[in-house]
């Protein structure tokens, strides 16, 4: 697998914990205790969690000596509009027909919110075709998926389509133009192959580490593989066998981690109570 970066885990394990639940905030040491048991050293961490502060997704506060983190609004939605991908039942088929096409102007000296707008057309499995075009199979929800974005955006800053395939002008020279297929089944043959052992979990530094990891590696896949209709794909395509194996490894985790993550919880509770 690709290496894990420190907000990646940090998306994860907030995704996986925080999100829609009613939790308090959590302390900058916890969170350093579960980014170290998946290798990621304290500072790394703690430079992280400052540059999601500033990009908006965490808030920051002091509480006696201690540093706490907890989701913003716009952190929550971003979690939110990736978890229906994350924990649907079919991740990798598009929806619906056709194509969506997309094309966007945002000014030269916004590149932070060009980056943030190209992550996001890329989470929702688009390319860059040719000349500005991006595209992306099936029907895309783009106000849901760029809902985040949808303040900072200027007016008329994205032009979108849905568009179908015209006989006599096939779509494959297209596909392959815009997606390095090898790269994605690659892609899905390494977190099978991680996912598969045993050894990857259990050489975590906790079940709440591991499941950070788990969930980080899912969603680099998913990000990824574009859902690209099976019509373009060989018949042996491995991500059925990517569903089971993240399936059934979250599965395994699923009990101790959680009880890790109340345990942790219940701590943060006492020692602000003392």
């Amino acid at each position: 697998m690709r290496s894990r970066q420190p907000k990646q885990l940090l998306l994860a394990f907030f995704g996986e914990h925080v999100v829609d639940q009613d939790v308090p905030a959590l302390r900058a040491s916890a969170l350093i205790e579960v980014l170290e048991g998946a290798g990621v050293a304290a500072p790394a961490t703690r430079a992280t969690l400052d540059r999601m502060v500033r990009s908006g997704l965490l808030a920051r506060e002091r509480r006696g000596r201690e540093i706490l983190f907890s989701l913003t609004g716009e952190g929550a939605a971003v979690l939110r509009e990736a978890s229906e991908r994350v924990r649907g039942p079919h991740p990798f088929e598009p929806h619906g027909s056709g194509w969506t096409l997309v094309t966007f102007t945002v000014p030269e000296d916004q590149r932070t919110l060009r980056h943030r707008l190209r992550s996001a057309l890329s989470w929702e499995g688009f390319a860059p075709l040719r000349d500005g075009l991006w595209l992306a199979p099936g029907e895309v929800d783009l106000a849901a998926a760029l809902e985040p974005l949808r303040t900072h955006l200027p007016a008329a800053a994205i032009t979108a389509f849905h568009a179908r395939e015209l006989p006599g002008y096939a779509m494959a020279d297209n596909v392959r133009a815009a997606w390095d297929i090898d790269k994605i089944r690659d892609e899905h043959l390494a977190f099978i192959d991680t996912w598969s052992a045993a050894s990857t979990a259990a050489e975590a530094g906790s079940p709440l580490s591991a499941r950070a990891m788990l969930v980080a590696d899912w969603l680099a896949l998913l990000g990824a593989d574009p859902r690209l209709p099976r019509a373009f794909m060989d018949e042996d395509w491995p991500s059925d066998r990517s569903f089971e194996v993240y399936w059934a490894a979250r599965e395994g985790l699923d009990e101790a981690s959680a009880a890790q993550f109340a345990a942790l919880i219940a701590n943060g509770a006492q020692r602000h109570a003392s």
